[in-house]
């Protein structure tokens, strides 16, 4: 089968489209074709390696999951024993290292049924970004109808779909983007957007029930300033590539543990955590309507080297997709 493979840690130039043995579901997996495939900033930190800290997770010394890409949309093709619900021809969307590829090996458990109204293409761009959004404002920060919810890095890949969710739990959205995002995000319900290249939410003046951060480019000070004083601040990596870097975005992480046992505020961050019941949720939430994914453009998979590279340089809106 073809995928893209990826033997050592680099820029996009290491990213290589080539043919490779096809998987072979085990015990509790399932084997997916894959119709179409979305890029994270998780790919770029993975290709990268990028904080040298996380290569205790990725890899020491080259990439332990060969092939790139996490999200994925398509058929099940076949299953391992254990596995029930799922068959051959049921369409699915899920989570699993080395989705760029025509099939992908993905545990049960990161596996559901695709929302009947979106294409592979949409259904693609949900798990990852959706999930985290969900798990963020839902469980993290419990928001409630009426509060206020500001959410940084609004027009990104996960932004976009926080923007969607704070709307649909009844609070009042601040959505912090560019200029030129600032009428996309307001098509997707924020109340208010702040021009992050005009104006430093974090010094304006304003605080928030909850502050969802998706990029990490301000102090824990400064994200403090914007949270009122008992009300909660959920972190979630972002960041970008900016030539290595030891701990990154995680040193904010660090100072967060440090301080939560001593402030009235709820200082947070947000577990990477997966499961058949978030992807149910995110299904029943894009069928009725209330989260709707935005794709800014799809690549073919013989150029998934190239869809990463645009997201990581050029700070792409919402999502990017590979279709195969």
């Amino acid at each position: 089968m073809k995928a893209v493979v990826q033997d050592r840690y680099g820029s996009a130039d290491t990213l290589e489209f080539r043919d490779i043995d096809r998987p072979v579901p085990a015990a509790g997996e399932v084997l997916v074709r894959v119709h179409a495939a979305s890029v994270n900033a998780y790919d770029w930190h993975y290709m990268h390696g990028d904080p040298k800290l996380a290569r205790a997770v990725f890899g020491l010394s080259r990439p332990k999951a060969r092939v790139r890409g996490r999200d994925f949309a398509g058929r099940v093709e076949a299953v391992g024993s254990g596995v029930t619900g799922l068959g051959p021809g049921d369409e699915v969307y899920g989570e699993a290292d080395g989705a760029f590829a025509e099939f992908v090996c993905a545990k049960d458990g990161m596996v559901g049924p695709k929302p009947a109204n979106l294409t592979f293409e949409q259904a693609a761009a949900i798990p990852l970004a959706g999930n985290t959004a969900l798990i963020g404002l839902r469980d993290v920060a419990r928001v409630q109808r009426g509060q206020t919810v500001l959410v940084n890095g609004a027009s990104g890949g996960v932004g976009t779909f926080a923007v969607q969710l704070a709307k649909a739990y009844g609070a009042e959205v601040t959505a912090v983007c560019s200029t030129r995002n600032a009428d996309l995000v307001r098509s997707l319900g924020a109340d208010h957007v702040i021009d992050y290249t005009r104006e430093d939410f974090t010094r304006a003046g304003l605080r928030y029930d909850v502050v969802l951060d998706l990029v990490g480019n301000h102090s824990l000070a400064g994200f403090r300033r914007a949270v009122t004083p008992t009300g909660a601040l959920v972190l979630s990596g972002g960041g970008v590539y900016e030539g290595g870097s030891v701990v990154g975005p995680m040193a904010l992480f660090f100072r967060r543990r440090l301080a939560a046992p001593f402030a009235r505020q709820r200082l947070l961050e947000l577990p990477a955590r997966q499961s058949k019941a978030t992807l149910a949720a995110l299904c029943e939430l894009a069928e009725s309507g209330k989260m709707t994914p935005v794709v800014e453009r799809t690549y073919p998979l013989s150029e998934a080297a190239e869809a990463i590279r645009y997201l990581e340089v050029e700070h792409a809106r919402a999502k990017i997709v590979v279709t195969v």
